[in-house]
């Protein structure tokens, strides 16, 4: 069936029901998953992901191709070999065909070069003679070419990633032996049995997803990644169907789209370094949009999920996380700006450190139990820290297969003609400018967060790091996640390769968020 078939069947049920005082929105709804489960793409095995992933890599092949041979671009070996702002070959002379005056700078010059357009506006040309040649540079490369992104997405993340699912794969081996994360499920088993229905009672999952969403929360991303992965790995036990994701599955990669963080750390510290006047100062635009993309993630999953929201357990257990929210806002809202800044900057540090400290004590009260299970509580922790290590080499293949594809289609131009294209679109319905300038952002963060962040700093520093572009940059930065990275790592991990509706909704929260961050900053700023 086509897509505008089933637009108009959406629309004409709508238009039907809804005269009847039928809910429109759950209708919506339930049309959109109709789409994204019984699509062509997706009716015999789900392949939006796969199709996504190989749509990026050719497009982003086919344009480099043609930007060659139409001499729109003088070389593809930055493709291959270049490096994130690296200037960009643009051209290759003899001397002789310079222009005059550049030939004399060049001859005069220690270093045989010389730099034109030295301007905030024009990407800077260089013109560096060695080797007979005059080698022309102009503007910098976007992304690291494929042999860096492969080499990089080694060293840079996955042996880091690996060394921290080893340390906290440890702490939770620890965990799992000495009874606290049973003790814990326990106590939180009435609030998620109603967003997992599937997940028995006091299941050990509870627990690792009670320390993933703290960890987030927080701003934890080294302790938040180990607890999530597993959660999934927990979960997949439960899973009748290994191929499949489970609802519990979805809901829990849902859930993290919107990336509800409390202390926005990283977003404060780059503010500070950009000189903001008050670097704190999108800290509560940050948690309210990240909250509506929580709750609607929550609801459209749930609506999904047939999950009773009228449950007295859920109520207060939302109703709680609101009230902490709103209690640590309040609190902080009272600091000066030394204060906030201090206390922001400590409170992750001090929670990491907390249950490291919590951890280790607990195992020792209970060593006992470690004697049962034949083993020391140091074993345990190496026994944990192996199986850490097992999962980041799982991973590594679907974060290099993904990050490369990102790197391709950065390079190739597709994405700024993409960007620059709706940002003209909005620009013209009457969008104000400088929201428009800070929506390569927001188009970017589920694909790369190094480089979203790249475009967030330099929107700070084009634009003002206390302009609306700025801040607004900010928060889209914050209250969104990397979707598709976090899609390869946390279903790579369990080899799930239908992830059915999951990718749909968590861009469909991303989009949320982005509404809803401009939402809330034309309001605050």
């Amino acid at each position: 069936m086509v897509w505008h078939t089933l637009l108009i069947k959406c629309y004409n049920q709508l238009y039907n029901k809804h005269l009847k005082n039928t809910k429109p929105f759950q209708l919506i709804l339930e049309r959109f998953f109709f789409i994204l489960e019984n699509h062509t793409f997706t009716k015999k095995y789900n392949m939006v992901l796969s199709r996504f992933w190989l749509a990026i890599f050719i497009s982003s092949i086919v344009f480099i191709i043609v930007s060659l041979f139409a001499s729109n671009t003088y070389s593809v070996d930055y493709v291959l070999n270049g490096k994130k702002d690296d200037p960009v070959l643009i051209s290759e002379k003899f001397l002789k065909e310079i222009p005059a005056f550049i030939k004399d700078s060049i001859q005069k010059s220690e270093e045989k070069m010389f730099t034109t357009n030295r301007d905030t506006l024009n990407p800077d040309t260089t013109y560096v003679y060695k080797n007979q040649t005059v080698k022309i540079y102009s503007g910098t490369q976007k992304s690291d070419g494929l042999l860096p992104t492969c080499k990089n997405s080694l060293f840079d993340i996955i042996l880091p990633l690996m060394a921290y699912l080893a340390f906290f794969c440890g702490l939770m081996e620890l965990l799992i032996i000495s009874g606290a994360s049973e003790k814990l499920a326990k106590k939180l088993s009435p609030f998620f049995s109603q967003i997992f229905p599937s997940v028995p009672k006091n299941h050990e999952s509870v627990s690792y997803m009670t320390l993933n969403f703290a960890a987030n929360f927080l701003g934890l991303d080294s302790a938040a990644t180990p607890f999530g992965l597993k959660a999934m790995e927990s979960l997949q036990t439960l899973n009748p169907d290994k191929d499949k994701a489970s609802d519990a599955q979805i809901m829990f990669m849902c859930l993290h789209a919107a990336g509800l963080t409390l202390i926005p750390t990283s977003i404060i510290g780059y503010r500070a370094a950009a000189n903001a006047e008050n670097p704190a100062d999108v800290m509560l635009p940050c948690i309210i949009t990240s909250f509506i993309g929580t709750i609607a993630a929550l609801l459209i999953v749930g609506i999904k999920q047939k999950i009773n929201f009228k449950s007295a357990a859920l109520i207060v257990g939302l109703m709680s996380v609101i009230a902490a929210i709103a209690g640590l806002l309040f609190y902080v809202n009272g600091l000066n700006l030394v204060e906030k800044n201090f206390f922001t900057s400590n409170l992750s540090g001090l929670m990491l450190i907390a249950i490291i400290g919590i951890t280790l004590v607990y195992a020792f009260t209970k060593e006992k139990k470690f004697g049962e299970q034949k083993t020391t509580i140091f074993d345990a922790f190496v026994s944990g820290a192996k199986n850490g290590l097992t999962t980041g080499v799982t991973i590594f293949p679907y974060v290099m297969g993904m990050l490369v594809a990102i790197s391709f289609f950065r390079n190739s131009g597709l994405f700024e003609i993409m960007s620059n294209g709706i940002s003209f679109v909005f620009s013209n319905i009457g969008v104000s400018k400088q929201i428009t300038d800070s929506l390569p952002v927001a188009m970017l963060r589920p694909f790369s967060s190094s480089g979203s962040r790249g475009f967030m700093i330099d929107a700070m520093n084009t634009f003002g790091v206390d302009s609306l572009t700025g801040r607004l940059s900010a928060i889209f930065q914050c209250s969104a996640e990397t979707t598709f990275y976090v899609i390869a790592v946390y279903f790579g991990s369990i080899n799930v390769k239908n992830t059915r509706y999951t990718l749909g909704i968590m861009l469909l929260v991303d989009l949320i968020c982005v509404i809803a961050a401009i939402a809330v900053a034309s309001w605050f700023f």
